[in-house]
């Protein structure tokens, strides 16, 4: 089952599952193993709905992680949200900063001894280009910076067609 949304007291918001509301969230991690390069993997959400984008993102990433105790993500990329999550029977603290790097979302275990950082493929990326960027990102070996993994994202829109070019 997946979660959906629904509000509960203004302090947060609470996330109940349904079938209909299935998604599977467009992720891609690296093997487990030793940890490299600046990303464990890559995550396309669907919307910029943090709350909701969150909730079916934790359904999958606690499989590896355990349970999540709190996602931090960088305040400029995503809109106001509340500081807790209901996800089932586990409450998640969101925790914006603007220290945190730029287009990631850092999800926490118990006590912070486990952590996953992924890149965040911006909702609006082509297809093909954010499969690619998955991919890239969830390669074992891979290194890159964020910044060298979106790069593609900023080649291939400045290489579209503006209004009017022929």
């Amino acid at each position: 089952m997946t979660p959906s949304l629904r509000t509960a007291d203004p302090g947060h918001t609470a996330v109940t599952t349904t079938r209909r509301s299935w998604r599977v969230p467009r992720l891609r991690m690296k093997p487990k193993g030793p940890a490299t390069g600046h990303v464990d993997g890559a995550w396309w959400p669907r919307s910029r709905d943090l709350p909701a984008e969150i909730a079916v993102l934790l359904v999958v990433v606690e499989v590896r992680l355990g349970t999540a105790e709190r996602v931090s993500y960088h305040l400029t990329d995503w809109p106001r949200a509340r500081r807790k999550l209901a996800v089932g029977d586990n409450m998640v603290r969101l925790e914006g900063f603007m220290a945190q790097h730029s287009d990631t979302v850092t999800v926490c275990g118990p006590w912070n001894r486990q952590r996953l950082t992924l890149l965040v493929v911006p909702p609006e990326t082509d297809g093909v280009l954010a499969h690619r960027i998955l991919m890239t990102a969830a390669h074992r070996d891979n290194s890159d910076t964020v910044e060298t993994l979106l790069a593609a994202e900023i080649r291939a829109t400045d290489a579209r067609p503006v209004r009017g070019d022929k």
